[in-house]
């Protein structure tokens, strides 16, 4: 589904389909005069996100994951093989950062024990470290590692539109779980308090789940911030 309250993106167009049992946001970026197009963290549900893409005439160039998670990341592999079918071409696989790849190498058993079908492990072309930028529609992408919820998370900032793809960092009224093995609750707080929180108070954020908000509304509301 479009956001009907989607920011202004400087020209782009952003649309939002909820994918597996999760409800995850996985988010289609696209120009909409090429119709040139991106995936962030496409969970599942292919055929979906296949039709959402055909029924806006995209072309994809490349597919971003914010991290390893099977709902963020479990779809990747498959929706990058039916594009290449269907496009030609190479659709590569950007992102996270490397610390994230024991979970991408185990999304197939994760989803055995959860009994979900359609999801499956992740090779990526290339992963992103702090700091780099990365090209997509014409303009650059900032990459800000944000570790706690799992310890190669990285979000995708978009400082020409005032916007950024947070995946499972920061949510309105809440922040990511941290109860996994690999979680670590105090140093989520803290890259969200050093990395998100200066991105500004009119950055509007898009979660993994739920509706988007501004770093604003979180500095002032957030209980998990105060």
């Amino acid at each position: 589904m479009s956001l009907s309250s989607a920011p202004d993106l400087a020209g782009l167009e952003l649309a939002v389909v909820p994918v597996t049992a999760f409800g995850q946001n996985c988010s289609i970026l696209w120009d909409p005069a090429t119709r040139h197009a991106v995936v962030v963290d496409p969970g599942g549900d292919v055929p979906v996100l296949l039709h959402a893409l055909a029924a806006r005439d995209l072309t994809v160039d490349c597919i971003l994951l914010t991290h390893g998670h099977l709902d963020h990341a479990g779809g990747a592999d498959a929706l990058r093989g039916e594009l290449v079918r269907l496009q030609g071409g190479t659709v590569p696989i950007i992102g996270p950062d490397v610390r994230d790849a024991f979970l991408l190498s185990d999304i197939a058993a994760q989803a055995a024990r959860y009994g979900l079908t359609g999801m499956g492990n992740v090779t990526v072309d290339r992963y992103v470290t702090d700091g780099e930028t990365v090209p997509v529609l014409g303009r650059w992408l900032a990459v800000l590692h944000v570790p706690g919820h799992t310890p190669g998370h990285v979000v995708f900032h978009d400082p020409k539109a005032g916007f950024a793809f947070v995946g499972d960092t920061l949510f309105r009224g809440s922040v990511g779980r941290t109860d996994f093995p690999y979680g670590n609750g105090p140093q989520l707080i803290q890259a969200i308090t050093d990395r998100l929180l200066p991105l500004g108070d009119e950055v509007t954020i898009l979660p993994g789940h739920g509706d988007m908000t501004t770093i604003g509304a979180e500095r002032r509301n957030n209980p998990f911030l105060r």
